[in-house]
């Protein structure tokens, strides 16, 4: 089973997008009873996904001080040198640049996991630091908004849906996964469960994009006149976030799992945790919303070629 879903990963990966979008068009309705699938499903995901990780090797992953400083100038530094220079294109529309700054701003600390494992990274490092990404993208985001959208916007961003996604998609399955590698060392139920969850990390991963997508995508086609304008920004932004990723790993001589890491953590981006902070703002900025949810279903057809580029790319 497991053999057979990795081999055709993709093909399942294009068909859950692909169904999920025509679910989500065909039946508009349909994209509430979605939307409240989100987070259980992620959770479920990463469950799965943390299941696999050997938690006793995080110790040695945060203590990886040079993989720490490689992400968060990768994050911090040269991505905002790159959005601002993207988002200048929109510059015009307030809530098209609010939009793109806010997703673009803040680097992913959910799913780049399950992506960085399924291109043979490092995903235990990545989890590692996820901590102190989440804490520095709070502190920073505040900041490089004023600077890029001018200092009145701060008053309308509200930072709590951050620290309710870390306890949700971080502390929540990986508390469960922790308890259950535990248990397995001595219950065969519990090793059952990693045995199931490690079968079903294809599938569910699939379910995962037709849910995202399916509650998503009538939103981008309500707004798609306005929409198409961010499209090659956020394209743009996922082959030079992947460049300077590369060029991040080399400058700080990363072996190759490390190192497809630091291109994950660069290039994924925080849609699913920034969206209730788009969603929260005035009526007049409600297309940055919109942004928010095109640059999801751009970011995800980017992931699924690079789980295959980037190993070809970032090899010994």
């Amino acid at each position: 089973m497991i053999a057979w879903a990795n081999r055709w990963q993709i093909p399942l990966y294009l068909a859950g997008i692909l169904v999920g979008g025509a679910v989500g068009l065909a039946v508009p309705r349909s994209s509430s009873i979605l939307e409240t699938l989100i987070t259980p499903t992620l959770i479920l995901l990463l469950f799965t996904t943390f299941l696999a990780v050997p938690f006793a090797e995080l110790g040695r992953a945060l203590r990886d001080l040079r993989f720490l400083a490689a992400v968060l100038i990768l994050n911090f530094i040269l991505v905002p040198m790159l959005v601002f220079g993207l988002s200048r294109f929109v510059a015009h529309d307030r809530a098209l640049l609010l939009g793109v700054l806010l997703v673009l701003l803040t680097p992913c600390i959910d799913y780049v996991v399950v992506f960085t494992r399924l291109a043979g990274g490092s995903a235990s490092r990545l989890l590692a630091v996820s901590p102190v990404l989440m804490l520095a993208q709070l502190a920073l985001l505040p900041v490089l908004l004023g600077v890029m959208a001018g200092p009145d916007v701060l008053g309308l961003i509200d930072v709590v849906p951050f620290v309710g996604a870390f306890l949700l998609f971080i502390v929540l399955p990986m508390g469960l996964a922790v308890i259950t590698q535990t248990l397995a060392r001595r219950l065969a139920a519990a090793r059952a469960v990693e045995r199931t969850m490690d079968a079903a990390m294809v599938p569910l991963l699939a379910l995962t994009l037709a849910v995202i997508v399916g509650a998503q995508i009538d939103v981008v086609r309500t707004y798609a006149g306005e929409l198409l304008g961010v499209v090659p920004i956020y394209i743009a932004f996922l082959v030079i976030a992947t460049v300077l990723g590369i060029l991040t790993a080399r400058v700080f001589r990363q072996d190759v799992a490390t190192a497809r890491a630091t291109v994950f953590s660069g290039s994924t981006r925080n849609s699913l945790v920034v969206l209730p902070l788009a969603l929260a703002l005035p009526e007049p900025l409600a297309l940055a919303s919109a942004a928010v949810v095109t640059q999801t279903l751009v970011e995800l057809g980017g992931m699924l070629v690079l789980v295959n580029v980037v190993p070809r790319l970032v090899v010994r």
